[in-house]
């Protein structure tokens, strides 16, 4: 049985299964999972609790004999697997075929995962857990659903946002503070509730409460180019820089969307399907979407210019330089993403905010 997490409580609100796998990236959404079936579990007297995690080494063995023995008090046990790398390897995925079949009935697992690629949900092991027990999926939170999430999180503590134009100025703060790190954001919102009384929100107070405690992703650089969003690619950068990142690993990844982009147009041009092609070049979700809609802009010319430009800004990144890029690595990196920006948004809309570069007519 596969469950989405926000599936969960209704669930567990009509039955208890014996075996739970709860995967995904989200450390809190996924904690928070396994967190409501622990208690619902308490709730129908599985009082013991035991925690395994795989390492080398480990004693799967152990394991199975365990979910198999009864209580020497009698009582009814929960045990919780945590598989961080979430490759259980060929004995670990027998052994959790074996639970998913063998489970004594004073015994209830929970099996906790990482976020699993296709290949490892059709594996053979995944398979039988699933069906077997049930399996809930932990999505991220993807920085579009981010201000609804916010906002249903600070109603859990009944506050309210302003109205209007003050309460989307309001999340957007609050967004734009948090971004990439929902533990970070799950965490203000608790400090705000011992500070302030329930009831409307006051601007002011938000912004002297709540710290910047974004963390940005450079995989997430090419969403904020393919979305147009000048202000959250510069943002980005500036929190990636402050955060000590690796400016060669910026460049790559900026130089690897151009270089997908580039096989995607010449591919489409040479009459090949969109799909295979995007699967082909590692897109998917949010950034599969937005390139759907960016395709029509996306000119063979300007995507041999920008790799131009990406030479130039290796250049800088790595302390040489560059005939056309500024020589400090982070300045370099700004004109390289703001240029594949320029590229997909030649005509942007008025509410577009910052200045748009062009492409340095000598490359």
């Amino acid at each position: 049985m596969q469950l989405a997490a926000d599936q969960l409580d209704a669930h567990l609100a009509s039955k208890l299964g014996a075996l739970y796998v709860v995967y995904g990236d989200e450390t809190l959404l996924v904690n928070e999972a396994v967190d409501a079936i622990r208690a619902r579990a308490r709730q129908q007297g599985f009082d013991e609790r035991e925690s395994h995690t795989v390492e080398r080494g480990f004693d799967w063995s152990h394991l199975l004999a365990g979910s198999r023995e009864i209580s020497l008090f009698g009582g009814r046990r929960l045990i919780e697997l945590r598989i961080p790398g979430g490759k259980p390897g060929r004995d670990g995925g027998e052994a959790l075929a074996a639970l998913a079949d063998h489970l004594s009935a004073d015994v209830m697992a929970v099996v906790i995962l990482p976020r699993l690629d296709a290949a490892t949900q059709k594996s053979a092991w995944f398979s039988a857990l699933s069906q077997g027990g049930v399996a809930v999926r932990v999505d991220s939170v993807e920085l579009a659903q981010l201000p609804r999430w916010i906002a249903a999180r600070l109603q859990r503590h009944g506050f309210t946002l302003p109205t209007g134009d003050a309460g989307r100025a309001l999340t957007e703060f609050l967004v734009a503070r948090v971004e990439g790190n929902l533990l970070a954001a799950h965490q203000e919102i608790e400090k705000l509730a011992l500070l302030c009384p329930p009831g409307p929100l006051d601007p002011d107070t938000v912004e002297q409460a709540v710290l910047n405690v974004a963390r940005y992703s450079v995989f997430k650089l090419g969403e904020a180019v393919l979305g147009g969003d000048v202000a959250r690619l510069r943002r980005m950068l500036d929190g990636l820089q402050a955060e000590g990142v690796a400016p060669v690993l910026v460049h790559w990844t900026l130089a690897d969307d151009i270089r997908a982009w580039l096989r995607i147009r010449q591919g489409l041009d040479a009459g090949q399907a969109l799909p295979a092609l995007l699967r082909a070049n590692r897109i998917w979700g949010v950034k599969e979407k937005l390139l759907e809609r960016a395709l029509p802009r996306l000119r063979t010319p300007d995507l041999e210019r920008l790799l131009r430009l990406a030479a130039q800004c290796d250049l800088a990144v790595k302390g040489l330089r560059p005939d056309s890029l500024p020589r400090a690595p982070w300045e370099a990196l700004q004109v390289l993403a703001l240029s594949m920006l320029d590229a997909l948004w030649p005509t942007p809309p008025s509410a577009r905010q910052g200045r748009r570069l062009v492409l340095h007519p000598a490359l």
